[in-house]
């Protein structure tokens, strides 16, 4: 066991290294007084020069916690900040400057240019009198004299700015408001009344370029925030209103206007992208009551009434519900005569409809405002070929069937034709001469439409039985060559139908 003299005798035998360490400790902390403040000072400036800022400014911190009466370590590092664009952090420092050494004259001046910059104007106009009245070098006079003559002219614009604003004459305000907004460019108020002045005019653009920069200028600017929103969502930009919202939320969860537009926002935003998920997954029927449900939801902004019908629009011309997507179509394109993606939805129901040349004149319309989209090309050329085919045989029409009937229904209209105009039911020589034309016709068509690549090449409008329409393209199936051709071709050998062909 040790005894407690040992103990006793251990630390009497390190007191006087320990003294030795507190006296140490205690010279070094004289030295960082004088020579590490210096040292911070010398390497700050060198590292200043070099423009390696962040550095420097870590120099400058150590100075001023070295020696927070030391003027020139605020100084110069109101000079760093301002070198990095951090104007807010330059300010205080300058202040501390003017307390500390009341005639420094160039940071009384350079805190009189921030303050001029942030709208204080008394505040600005007093400091550049006092550069005035001490001691200033001939270009600190001069520049103290300019910018009292500029502050000067600035206080009469903001008079007449808010005057105009108060008339309502929101023109002449937003124009007064520029020149002050050039010099004071991070005057909250002023870009904040110019934004009125824009919303009013109907520039939303230009309003929303001055509440972003009134969010950023001013740290918990939830109202900013709140007119973005709103702006985004009557241009009918839901996406964006939502973003614009939610920072209005995270400044302050409690804002009322904010969460109540924040739920509506929501409540649509959600809408719209399960209709476009509907789009994507092709069912075209639940789209549409979607973006019927979008519109019921905000019946008030045009945008997304018009948005929402432009994707029913296209819904229906995709689904073949041509007639309603010509009426919903054409809604649109009265509000906005030059929308491309409805020019193209619309002459597409146009084909559906066999309304060709309605169909050629919207894709010619889409095409001036759209000069490279090559599916307004294609869509066009497409009606062309349908409209000169028209003009020759239409297989469809010949059997008296939609565009979009299946193949039952082919044969069943063919076979019905084919009995009605059977060469046989005719004894006058002129009538079995057209029965016998019609005939060919009505057998070419259900030839035609059964088979699905001559069908795929006549919805394309190209003629598989017309040898120009083919362009050199041979096809097995060749009906040409008059009735003759039909020797021993029973077109009733799949029904129930019979009949004995008697040729002269």
């Amino acid at each position: 066991m040790v005894s407690i003299d040992h103990v006793v005798h251990k630390i009497l035998t390190y007191i006087p290294y320990v003294l030795v360490l507190i006296d140490l400790r205690y010279e070094g902390v004289k030295c960082g007084r004088d020579g590490s403040v210096d040292n911070h000072m010398e390497m700050g400036k060198k590292l200043l020069a070099a423009g390696q800022l962040a550095d420097a400014l870590s120099h400058f911190h150590a100075a001023v916690d070295g020696d927070p009466k030391n003027y020139m370590a605020f100084y110069r590092r109101a000079t760093v900040f301002l070198a990095m664009g951090k104007s807010k952090s330059a300010l205080p420092d300058l202040s501390k400057v003017i307390e500390l050494k009341p005639d420094f004259t160039s940071a009384r001046l350079q805190r009189g240019n921030l303050l001029l910059k942030q709208g204080k104007l008394d505040e600005a106009e007093s400091d550049f009198k006092k550069v005035l009245k001490s001691n200033p070098s001939a270009k600190e006079e001069n520049e103290a004299q300019s910018q009292l003559t500029k502050s000067d002219e600035i206080q009469r614009l903001v008079a007449q700015a808010r005057s105009s604003f108060n008339s309502q004459d929101y023109v002449t305000a937003a124009a007064q408001l520029d020149p002050i907004i050039d010099t004071c460019v991070w005057d909250v108020a002023s870009r904040e009344m110019r934004a009125e002045c824009f919303i009013q005019m109907g520039e939303m653009g230009k309003a929303i370029s001055d509440l972003k920069a009134t969010s950023k200028l001013k740290s918990d600017n939830t109202q900013a925030f709140y007119k973005l929103s709103t702006i985004y969502y009557n241009l009918g930009d839901h996406e964006m209103s939502l973003n614009e919202v939610r920072e209005c939320l995270k400044l302050d969860p409690d804002h009322k206007p904010c969460y109540s537009h924040y739920k509506q926002v929501k409540k649509l935003n959600k809408q719209i992208q399960s209709a476009e998920e509907l789009m994507q997954e092709q069912r075209y029927e639940e789209a549409v009551s979607k973006y019927e449900a979008v519109m019921k939801t905000e019946p008030n902004v045009q945008h997304f009434s018009l948005f929402a019908k432009e994707r029913i629009c296209h819904a229906l011309a995709q689904s073949q519900e041509a007639s309603r997507a010509i009426q919903v179509c054409s809604e649109v394109l009265q509000s906005n005569p030059e929308n491309v993606n409805v020019l193209k939805d619309r002459a597409e129901a146009y084909i559906q409809e066999e309304e060709y040349e309605e169909a050629i004149k919207d894709y010619e319309t889409a095409a001036k405002h759209s000069e490279n989209d090559r599916q307004i090309k294609e869509g066009l050329e497409r009606a062309q070929r349908l409209l000169k085919q028209s003009q020759k045989r239409d297989y469809y029409k010949i059997l008296g069937v939609k565009r979009t009937a299946q193949k039952k229904e082919i044969i069943r209209a063919y076979r019905k034709l084919a009995q009605q105009w059977h060469p046989d039911n005719f004894q006058d020589p002129e009538e079995k001469k057209k029965a016998e034309k019609k005939f060919i016709d009505i057998a070419q068509a259900k030839e035609v439409l059964t088979d699905p690549e001559m069908r795929t090449k006549f919805d394309h409008g190209e003629d598989p039985m017309d040898p120009e329409s083919q362009q050199g393209h041979h096809h097995h199936h060749n009906f040409h060559g008059g009735f003759q051709g039909f020797q021993g071709f029973n077109p009733f050998g799949s029904g129930p139908f019979n009949f004995k062909f008697n040729f002269n």
